[in-house]
């Protein structure tokens, strides 16, 4: 990725005016530096030639604001980066969550939430050095420079040449030491992406491994994996002290050049005082803006490599189209058909769904049954349009589901997951995230349908009590009840249960199961189960076989 990607340049729509500001700024931070050089030499050359202090009061009044002025303009520089660069982060967060939200939900492009978190946290904040000080550094690399060689080739145009002549030393050495610290930073991000990746999949299986006596294991491994992150950043680090070394010793030999030319020419007196001074005082100006410019590049390459897979993740092509602004079909009046579906996940061999044909008609409960890894988590995926079929056709009545508006299409349906999400909230809002603008009578009524309320009322707030992460934890059976409770408040037409028995106790499944037999009535209903609970009230009963449905049992005309 070079320095100045213009992909990252287009996302800074928002901060432009702040970025514009900063341009602005050092432009005049690039004459304030011009000023404070001429009169400080105007200063020494009048005191050399005997001036009265009385009469170098102006020039000394002169040279203490230009002094107050360049720092106070380099500070309003930072903090115009800086507040272009808290836009801009909100900006990338909220492009790359909207991204994986509506196209990449399941993640089938392989991408762990381990890296996804690392890249919005991290990674995004990691970009703040780049617009906070890499960039406002980059304007002033560009114009003091150029301002400095002018105003001295107007004083002596012999010293500009100079300048002129050993300038490109820093920026090649900053361009040779940039493509090695390129390499080390993109190391660096990798090492870290591996350590979030896994440290997110420990913390997620930490019962599991207690359970099987493996934590001391996968403490060791976890070790490991910091160990290399440890060893990337210290050798990050070691390549940007050593840069700047070199850096240094760039603009001290291109400084001691002109001075050492300068100084001959004053003993000689083909060069008059004034002149010499403003030519020695404004010399390491010229070298400062890209020494600078090369500590700053360090300090923001982190962003500068993170940025490189942001673009990936947000220029990726979507899991599932969403083209259309098209009216959608309503369920309880049109059937919903999977016409020779077929599915492949990306890097596995063979297709999960295999020219699949499954027919809901309005009012209908189905049950998909099958072994593991028979597809039908998958048909649940692409019904809610999650998932792109690769072959064949859903339909709703007489429209192609991929020609229909997602967000308008997952209002009409209700899903109950294998393992409901509980957020960070109380178990109100949970209830309330099936229909935000539902009534207290409502959400209660839902949760009573569910078989939730007498559990909730015995929690210590009731329906206040915060659950999720920081909160109260629940049982598999509760957490169930609670997101049918959610589907009941939806009130869709059309609702999706994926094993919502699955590893509950006799107690749990009988709750849920008439929690199941309440939230059917009126609407089409696709049951995936394995418990004959759920089966037993079916109209039709559908056995899948890797990926294709070969048998079906209508039990209503049984």
């Amino acid at each position: 990725m070079r320095a100045l990607d213009p992909r990252l340049l287009r996302r800074t729509r928002s901060a432009r005016p702040l970025l514009t500001l900063d341009t602005m700024l050092g432009a005049a931070c690039a004459l304030a530096v011009l000023v404070q050089g001429s009169v400080l030499a105007l200063i020494v050359a009048r005191a050399f030639q005997g001036a009265h202090l009385r009469s170098l009061w102006f020039d000394i009044g002169l040279l203490v604001t230009a002094f107050l002025a360049r720092g106070a303009l380099v500070w309003g520089m930072e903090m115009a980066g800086r507040r272009a660069a808290w836009s801009v982060l909100s900006e990338l967060r909220l492009a790359l969550v909207e991204k994986r939200l509506r196209t990449h939900p399941i993640a089938t492009d392989g991408t762990d939430s381990g890296e996804v978190t690392a890249v919005a946290v991290q990674g995004v904040e990691a970009l703040e050095g780049y617009f906070a000080r890499y960039l406002p550094q980059v304007v002033l690399a560009s114009i003091v420079p150029l301002l400095v060689l002018a105003w001295v080739a107007i004083v002596d145009l012999e010293s500009a040449l100079i300048m002129l002549l050993t300038l490109p030393l820093v920026p090649v050495f900053m361009w040779l030491i940039g493509r090695y610290t390129e390499q080390r930073t993109r190391e660096r991000w990798h090492a870290l992406r591996h350590l979030a990746t896994h440290f997110l999949d420990v913390v997620r299986g930490l019962p599991t491994l207690r359970a099987v006596g493996r934590a001391n294991d996968e403490a060791a491994a976890l070790a490991e994996v910091s160990e290399r992150y440890r060893v990337t950043t210290m050798e990050t680090l070691r390549v940007s002290f050593l840069s700047g070394s070199v850096l240094e010793l760039a603009a001290t030999l291109g400084v001691a050049l002109v001075a050492v030319t300068a100084g001959v020419r004053l003993v000689s007196g083909s060069l008059g005082l004034q002149a010499g001074m403003t030519v020695l005082v404004l010399a390491p100006e010229l070298y400062v803006p890209f020494r600078r410019l090369g500590a700053e590049y360090h300090a923001s390459a982190d962003g500068i490599a993170v940025a490189e897979r942001m673009f990936a993740l947000l220029d990726a092509p979507a899991d599932a189209s969403t083209p259309s602004t098209r009216t959608t079909p309503n369920p309880a009046r049109s059937a919903v058909r999977l016409e020779q579906v077929s599915f492949s996940y990306p890097g596995r061999t063979g297709p999960v769904l295999d020219a699949l044909d499954l027919e809901l008609a309005p009012g209908e409960t189905v049950a998909l049954v099958g072994e593991s890894g028979a597809g039908k988590s998958t048909v649940a995926a692409l019904l809610l349009g999650l998932l792109a079929p690769t072959a064949g056709r859903i339909s709703v009545g007489a429209t192609d589901l991929m020609a229909c508006q997602a967000d308008a299409w997952r209002r009409l349906v209700a899903w109950v997951p294998q393992h409901p999400t509980m957020f960070s909230g109380s178990v109100a809002d949970n209830i309330r995230l099936g229909d935000p603008a539902a009534s207290e009578d409502r959400m209660h009524a839902a949760a009573a349908l569910a078989g939730a309320d007498d559990f909730i009322r015995g929690l210590p707030d009731g329906y206040a009590t915060l659950i999720g992460d920081g909160g109260r934890s629940l049982s598999p059976g509760e957490r169930r009840r609670i997101a049918i409770a959610r589907a009941i408040l939806k009130d869709a037409p059309l609702v999706i249960l994926d094993e919502p028995t699955a590893d509950l106790d006799p107690a749990s499944v009988t709750l849920v199961s008439r929690a199941v037999r309440r939230l059917r009535a009126g609407r089409t209903m696709l049951v995936i189960a394995h418990r004959p609970e759920l089966v037993e009230h079916a109209d039709r009963v559908v056995h899948l076989r890797t990926g294709a449905a070969v048998s079906e049992q209508n039990r209503r005309a049984a």
